[in-house]
């Protein structure tokens, strides 16, 4: 049974795959761990690049590809890299994009195929000069309406910062109920839930979808 249904899939080659540029390659990592919706995360990649000859995906061995999830900085599973034909941008999915944050998905796929997206020219260049390690970690669930908002942002920062020929901001979207542990230990009570790590430690943390310009300030706060 096809998880994507004819009419969505009319909508999303006429909607969001026609404004395709570069090749977009999808890497999914499947481990031991976390796979309840491991079959789903399988069967949703491969529809979605029959939808585009310029979408494929890769399927990988978590466990025992150590070497290649390093080079993508992939250290738990399932997850998926969203790359430029294999240029790693700084957008990963934890867990499976179902629900609300399957319009992520399409939507991040858009943007790292046109390269660009659609943030203030001032964010684009605060972005530019971040020097440290930044890791944001977005935590969602699928029913939550105000998520995708917040995984786009991190996304978007990622994109934007690997686009002026830097690696050190990633976006991480991490579907709470299949990583409860990861959930655990942020203290995650709602969603989204956004924490921003500089160069391992934990910076700042805040619930809520905030707008682009708060969203900077509290990554530059977390940068001081």
């Amino acid at each position: 049974m096809a998880l994507i249904s004819d009419g969505d899939k009319k909508i999303i080659k006429e909607e969001f795959f026609s404004k395709l540029i570069n090749p977009v390659r999808l890497l999914v990592f499947i481990g031991k761990d976390h796979c309840q919706y491991c079959d789903q995360l399988k069967q949703l990649v491969e529809e979605i690049s029959e939808l585009s000859n310029l979408v494929t995906y890769e399927l990988h061995d978590f466990d025992s590809e150590k070497e290649l999830a390093e080079k993508y900085r992939i250290n738990i599973a399932p997850a998926v890299v969203i790359t430029q034909d294999g240029k790693d941008l700084g957008v990963r999915y934890f867990g499976l994009p179902a629900g609300h944050e399957f319009g992520s998905f399409l939507e991040d796929i858009v943007d790292v195929s046109k390269g660009e997206t659609d943030l203030l020219e001032e964010t684009k260049e605060a972005l530019k000069g971040i020097n440290k390690d930044v890791q944001i970690y977005v935590f969602v669930t699928p029913t939550c309406p105000y998520c995708p908002m917040a995984v786009r942002m991190a996304h978007k920062f990622a994109i934007e910062h690997a686009l002026a020929g830097n690696d050190k901001i990633l976006g991480d979207m991490i579907e709470a109920i299949e990583f409860p542990e990861l959930a655990d230990q942020y203290g995650v009570m709602a969603v989204p839930k956004v924490v921003i790590k500089v160069d391992g430690e934990d910076k700042v943390s805040f619930e809520g979808a905030y707008p682009e310009k708060m969203f900077l300030e509290k990554l530059l706060e977390a940068l001081e």
